[in-house]
Order: C-alpha cells, then sequence, then structure tokens
C-alpha cells in the first residue's frame, strides 16, 4: 500500500473497558497512554465515519503493550450491539498472542496475577508441522477473547528449509522507546507474537493481506480433523478442520488467519465495530488521502472520509476507517507523534512510526 509504514495499532471492542485495562497493566506490564472523553454524535457522524449505530457512543483508550505494540480498546454502548463475546471459531474473533521464554511459568504468573484460567495444558505444535516445536496455551481474559502465550524455537522447520523467518520480539519488554523495561512484564516476556483473525474464506483473505495491504506469506499448515483434547485448548468444537496461514506484516507485526471448516465452523458474520468481539487494524501511512483511495480501489469501502481531529488529546491526527469485502475494518492514520497534546501531561508514549518502512522488517534476535 503506497506509503505505509507499519501497523499502527490493533483494536479490540470489549464489554468492561475498565477490566480490560487493568488487565493489560497489571497483568500483561503494558502502560496506559491515554484514554479519550466520550465519543457521540447528535448527528449520523457515528454511521457513517465507525459504520456503528448514529446514537452509539464511544469510550477509547490505548495502552503500550510492551516494545512494538499499540493496543486501542473500545467500549460501546449502542441501541443495537451484540453483548455477546464472539467464539475462536466464529467469523472476525481476534485473539492477541504474546512471545515468551517459558510459556508454563508465564501462564502460571498470569494465573497468580488476574485469576485467568487456562483453556488446557501447555502444548507443543507436532512435528511435521512447518511450526514444530512451538509451545503455547491460550487463558481467559477481560479482552472478551482468549489471551495466548506462545514460545518459538531458535529455528522453525519451514525456516530451514529457506522460509522467510517469523519475526520474533526484539525484547527485553518495555512500554517506552528510550529503553525502559516495565517491571512488571510476564517473567520471560518479549513482546506481542502475533495478531489472529477468524476468517471463513482462507484463501481470499489471504489474497486481500498479500495483495492489497502488502504483507507476506510466510507458511501454512492444516489439520484435517481437530481432536477433541486440541479443539478444547483452541476453544473450538471438536471434529472439523483448521487451516491456518501466518503472513508477516511489514516491518514489526505478525497476523495469524485461521479458518475452521466442518463442525468445528462457526458463525460466518464478522462482527461490527460496536459489538463485543468488535476490532480493526490500523496501518500507519505517510498520506491517509492516498492510502484510502488505493483501499477504494481494490475493493474496500471508505467510511466517509479522512478526517483530522483538530482539539482534544489527539489533535492533528488524521485518519479514516475502510472496510474489506471479508467484514475486516482497515484504518489508515498518520500520527504526528512528538507533537500530540497528550504528550504535555504523561511520559508514557504510543509506539510511533518514526522513519519505519514497511519493506525493512527488524532482525531476528
Amino acid at each position: 500500500m503506497p506509503g505505509a509504514q507499519r501497523v499502527d495499532h490493533l483494536a479490540f471492542t470489549v464489554s468492561d473497558l475498565d477490566a480490560a485495562i487493568d488487565f493489560a497493566e497489571t497483568a500483561l506490564g503494558g502502560e496506559l497512554v491515554y484514554r479519550l472523553p466520550p465519543l457521540t454524535h447528535a448527528d449520523d457522524w457515528m454511521r457513517v465515519h465507525l459504520d456503528v449505530h448514529p446514537r452509539a457512543s464511544a469510550e477509547i483508550a490505548l495502552v503500550r503493550l510492551g516494545p512494538d505494540t499499540n493496543l486501542e480498546l473500545f467500549a460501546y454502548q449502542s441501541p443495537d450491539r451484540t453483548a455477546a463475546p464472539r467464539a475462536p471459531h466464529d467469523a472476525g474473533h481476534v485473539h492477541l498472542a504474546l512471545h515468551v521464554t517459558d510459556v508454563a511459568r508465564a501462564a502460571a504468573e498470569l494465573t497468580r496475577r488476574a485469576g485467568v484460567s487456562p483453556l488446557g495444558p501447555v502444548r507443543r505444535v507436532p512435528d511435521g508441522q512447518p511450526d514444530a516445536g512451538t509451545r503455547w496455551v491460550r487463558l481467559s481474559s477481560p479482552f472478551d477473547a482468549p489471551l495466548e502465550l506462545r514460545s518459538v524455537p531458535a529455528a522453525l522447520p519451514y525456516e530451514v528449509e529457506g522460509g522467510t523467518p517469523r519475526r520474533r520480539p526484539p525484547g527485553p519488554w518495555r512500554n517506552r522507546d528510550d529503553g525502559t523495561a516495565s517491571r512488571r512484564g510476564l517473567p520471560g516476556a518479549l513482546g506481542v507474537d502475533h495478531f489472529a483473525r477468524t476468517v471463513t474464506d482462507l484463501d481470499a483473505a489471504e489474497r486481500f493481506f498479500v495483495d492489497v495491504l502488502g504483507a507476506e506469506l510466510l507458511y501454512r499448515n492444516e489439520q484435517s480433523v481437530l481432536p477433541a483434547d486440541v479443539a478444547a485448548a483452541l476453544g473450538v468444537p471438536p471434529g472439523g478442520g483448521l487451516r491456518r496461514a501466518v503472513l508477516g506484516m511489514g516491518p514489526t507485526d505478525t497476523i495469524e488467519l485461521a479458518c475452521y471448516e466442518g463442525t468445528s465452523a462457526g458463525d460466518p458474520h464478522p462482527p461490527r465495530n460496536s459489538d463485543v468481539g468488535g476490532s480493526h487494524l490500523a496501518l500507519h501511512v505517510r498520506d491517509v488521502d492516498v492510502a484510502a483511495a488505493y483501499l477504494a480501489e481494490h475493493g474496500c469501502t471508505v467510511l466517509g472520509g479522512p478526517e483530522t481531529i483538530d482539539q482534544g488529546p489527539l489533535t492533528g491526527d488524521r485518519w479514516v476507517y475502510t472496510r474489506a469485502p471479508f467484514g475486516l475494518y482497515v484504518e489508515v492514520v498518520r500520527m504526528p507523534d512528538g507533537a500530540l497534546p497528550y504528550e504535555r501531561t504523561t511520559a508514557a508514549r504510543r509506539r510511533a512510526a518514526h522513519e519505519l518502512s514497511w519493506t525493512v522488517r527488524h532482525p531476528r534476535r
């Protein structure tokens, strides 16, 4: 995409904003950067620009989560929102995964700090898969979606065969660009490992990410039949199939696309922004108007048009939402980091794009 620099932020719509912020800070070791006043409009602005009910209102907070990730949390009040969280096998379900050095130790500490429950024991990806040797576990969370903890071997089988390496977060865990480490991070946490989304058509979603957004396919894997124990660890019904595509997203991020099939498939209709479990992906670009026009040319619906915030903590932020054909909301944004009003009142900072380039990936550790 023209002018793309990096994934700017990941956004989740949650049922309880206070609980989600507290979990991100006290359990995961993130740092609250800002919390905005409630967003509401008396006209049709909310429908036009955010694709939600005109009388919806939203509270928004941004948490810095480790060295490279901005996590935006939304809580909506809306006459037509769906309050029940999405299940992991439903279209549009999203989850976040942290990269840790010892999955069992980090999971035990997270359970102690937050009282969350593992969905099963720590598991190892079996031999024969491109990511064999990876260890992982999913736990419940106040994000209204599971949180995954993952460790990855120094070399995955597909990498040994010459594939583009999967990015490892640089570590150590820190929430500020000056290198300040957080003493509250989970033991062995290095950063966010990936952002995952469930889709109904894996091939179409992969084409969009690769051909339109500029992602790079790293590997695919699949299981034709999910055994009961694996399905339980994933939080999905057993017996069906699972296909996944793992993609590198610019210099700092990885996304996993998951497609559940047969008896393991869920609701095929993705959530709206205002539904609990809604989400969007934001890319930082050099020119929002050019990027929005490009996305429109490639099948996305531009919601309203680009706007520049002219008052409040984010004055100078230029942004617009778009909607991809399969229901993914993609925001393109240009933030004047270093000159945002919120910076006058806190030492916390968003992870800025600075001079990053989409095509230059961070080196492996």
